[in-house]
This record gives C-alpha cells, sequence and structure tokens, in this order.
C-alpha cells in the first residue's frame, strides 16, 4: 500500500491536470489538484527547512571540515525565518491599519526587505560576476581548433566575449557605416539574436519531448523511479 497508493495518487492528479488544459469541464478539478499542490509544496518547504537545520547542526556538532560555514548557514537561517515570520519593521496595510502584522514582509522598510536588497542581491551580483571569469578561463582551456567544428566554436566564443566588451568596439570601430554589420559588437549581436536563438528553440523542443515522454510513462505507471525504488521498466 505504500507503493501502490502514491501511485494512484500521482496517476490521478496527473491525469486531470493534463485533461483541464484541455477539457473545460474538468478544469475545476484541475485547480482543486493545484491549490492540494500549494498545500503539499509549503509542507515540503517546511520539511526542507527542519532538514537544512539537522544536517548542519548535526555538522556543527561533529565539528566537521567546513563547520564554521554551516555556523553561518544556521545563523543567516534563524535570521532571515525571524524576520519573515515576524514582519519586523514592516509597516501595517493602510487598509488595514489596525492589525500591526497586516503589512508585507517585502514591503520597503522591513528587516526581509533589507537582507533581500542589501544581503542576498550584492552576493548574487558577485557570484555571477565571478562566474563569467571562470567560464572565459573554461572556454580558454577546453576550446582546441583541432577541427573545423572546434574552430567555429572557438571563433564564435571569441567574437561573443569581445562583443560584450569595450575591447570590441575598440579594435573594430574604425570600420564604416556602411561595414557596421561586422563590427563585433554588431556581430555578438546577430550570433545572439540569430543563431543562439535557434538553437535554444531546438533544445527547448527536444527538452518538451522528453518531458512528455517521461510524464506519459510516470502517468501511465511504466516509470517508478520517482518512488525512491529505483526500477524504471
Amino acid at each position: 500500500m505504500k507503493r501502490l497508493v502514491p501511485l494512484w495518487i500521482a496517476i490521478i492528479a496527473g491525469f486531470a491536470m493534463l485533461l483541464s488544459a484541455f477539457l473545460p469541464a474538468t478544469e475545476s478539478l484541475g485547480e482543486t489538484f493545484g491549490d492540494v499542490f500549494n498545500v503539499v509544496a509549503a509542507i515540503a518547504f517546511v520539511l526542507g527547512a527542519g532538514s537544512l537545520a539537522k544536517i548542519n547542526l548535526a555538522k556543527v556538532s561533529r565539528k566537521d571540515q567546513g563547520w564554521g560555514y554551516a555556523v553561518v548557514t544556521l545563523v543567516c537561517f534563524a535570521i532571515t525565518l525571524l524576520a519573515g515570520l515576524g514582519k519586523i519593521g514592516v509597516h501595517p496595510n493602510p487598509n488595514f491599519a489596525a492589525l500591526p502584522w497586516s503589512g508585507d514582509k517585502e514591503s520597503e522598510g522591513g528587516l526581509f526587505a533589507w537582507i533581500y536588497e542589501y544581503g542576498l542581491v550584492p552576493i548574487t551580483a558577485t557570484m555571477f560576476a565571478l562566474l563569467a571569469f571562470y567560464v572565459a578561463s573554461a572556454a580558454f582551456r577546453a576550446f582546441r581548433a583541432k577541427n573545423v567544428e572546434a574552430v567555429l566554436l572557438l571563433s564564435t566564443a571569441f567574437i561573443v566575449l569581445l562583443g560584450r566588451t569595450f575591447a570590441g568596439v575598440v579594435l573594430t570601430g574604425w570600420l564604416p557605416d556602411w561595414a557596421s554589420g561586422l563590427r563585433l559588437e554588431n556581430l555578438s549581436v546577430y550570433i545572439m539574436q540569430v543563431f543562439n536563438t535557434a538553437g535554444n528553440r531546438a533544445i527547448i523542443i527536444g527538452i518538451a519531448l522528453g518531458v512528455a515522454a517521461t510524464s506519459l510513462r510516470i502517468l501511465l505507471g511504466v516509470d517508478r523511479s520517482w518512488m525512491g525504488s529505483g526500477d524504471a521498466k
């Protein structure tokens, strides 16, 4: 029963959501299952937070390698959780001024919004800025002009990288207006809008077909690996 009940729940809910997108008569049923999914997702968030605290507390208690990062994670987690749940610094909603907790936790002036604006956003920007250098160095090490395909890949990457910087403007800025399409900054835009878009669309179509095939295998009970058994017929 532990395996049969979740399997039938997934099959019934999956087909209900699928039919609700094509049959207007089943639209309300799909909305009902969508609400149930939101409830389950909220429970999963609570379980995930508990798992995060449990794993990091165990790492700190055992003094495992890198346990200091676990302490930072727990402290940041606790502060952010208290700021969001307690709505610290949040002003009441003007429509419900008598209720102190009626304001949005993400409104300006609250501690949660301050953490996001001056903590998470700078850290994210720093990580992506470092990622650009890692990508450039990895591309330099990985690209080897051993064949025609490698030469095309290396040339395209070179054009796109230079075209996105001021160096590309300086190197090809002397070209006349009738040859402006050959400037690196314009070539970079053309490659991203034409060739890159075509490749992305082909990949997305392939992903969509794969998702549809995998979904049908799950809905029909053929693939049961999602249940943790690891057996997929």
